[in-house]
């Protein structure tokens, strides 16, 4: 499932370089997550940085974009091959 911020963001700026994927980028007033690219770190790390840094805890799964391990992992690949 990819990760949605809540707007309870601050824009603190800590998670942007934390996304392997590059996933998190500034929206109209807060950060975003694009869900094509979120791997909840899957293929880099146990569990997503975003959401291990994030000081007031405003990253969430999002619902809309519900995933299996599998299709995180197929995400991963499919990234890694679209990179190379």
């Amino acid at each position: 499932m990819a990760l949605l911020i809540s707007d309870k963001c601050i824009n603190c700026d800590v998670c942007v370089d934390e996304c392997p994927n590059s996933a998190i980028f500034m929206g109209e007033e807060i950060y975003q997550i694009d869900p094509s690219k979120c791997t909840e770190c899957v293929g880099h790390y146990d569990k997503p940085t975003c959401v291990i840094v994030c000081p007031i805890k405003c990253i969430k799964s999002d619902p809309l974009n519900k995933e299996s391990l599998e299709q995180l992992a197929q995400k991963y690949v499919n990234l890694v091959e679209s990179d190379s």
